[in-house]
């Protein structure tokens, strides 16, 4: 099982990420608004202003302070040194 910082010392579960976006769309400021309501919403921004969502497939929505290019770029090098360790084994 593969875990992606988020910032500030926080991990995801890499196979439960669904969709890495930006927060400034109105679509994504509703589900944000809407998981808040009825508490889905992990906030791991420590205060600082939210940079990147992160929507899990258990319906959690995480808010980052990282960017979401940053978070992309951590999944797909994850996912590029798990290829190399198949082609070693």
């Amino acid at each position: 099982m593969k875990f992606i910082n988020v910032g500030y010392g926080n991990m995801v579960a890499a196979h439960r990420i669904i969709t890495l976006t930006s927060p400034e769309s109105a679509p994504i400021k509703r589900i944000v608004q809407d998981a808040k309501d009825s508490g889905r919403v992990i906030d791991v921004s420590c205060g600082r202003k939210t940079r990147a969502v992160i929507i899990t497939d258990s319906d959690h929505v995480i808010l980052s302070a990282l960017q979401a290019e940053t978070i992309a770029h951590r999944l797909v090098s994850d996912s590029d040194e798990d290829v190399g360790e198949e082609d070693e084994e």
